[in-house]
């Protein structure tokens, strides 16, 4: 499975989105882009598809951005993915001098795979990111005295 930069970027602006949620302040794609380090004519285009998908809303003006559409715990690792990605599982298919090989390893190899890389990122949502960060920031901040 490749994620490409576009879905990662996607998937961390979104996290960041989330962390803002609830107050009812919209996020700026430059402030995203200034606060990660990534290109804002490269989040523009990730935000289109966002924005066409409804997960997030769009408010115009001087003091408009971006907000999450649904609650952290109601969005999904899939919902941002399925989006940005055009294919989460790379399948490579020749034209082949067998075409029952290449069923069966499809229906062996690829449709499970599929199914269970869905069923994992479906169960995972932006508020697991965020509890995990939280983690990782409580667990980074500990001092140890020997």
């Amino acid at each position: 499975m490749k994620i490409s930069a576009k879905g990662r970027y996607g998937l961390v602006a979104m996290t960041h989105l989330a962390q803002n949620f609830g107050n009812g302040t919209p996020t700026t794609i430059i402030s995203i882009s200034q606060k990660l380090g990534i290109s804002k004519i490269y989040l523009e285009q990730v935000f289109a598809l966002l924005k066409r998908s409804k997960l997030v809303t769009s408010i115009k003006g001087s003091q408009g951005g971006y907000q999450l559409r649904h609650k952290p715990s109601e969005t999904t690792v899939y919902d941002i993915l399925s989006v940005i990605e055009l294919s989460l599982v790379e399948q490579t298919t020749s034209e082949s001098l067998f075409p029952e090989l290449d069923r069966a390893i499809n229906t062996c190899v690829y449709e499970p795979l599929d199914k269970k890389i869905f069923e994992v990122l479906k169960a995972i949502t932006l508020e697991d990111i965020l509890n995990a960060v939280n983690k990782e920031m409580d667990s980074s901040s500990q001092m140890y005295f020997i």
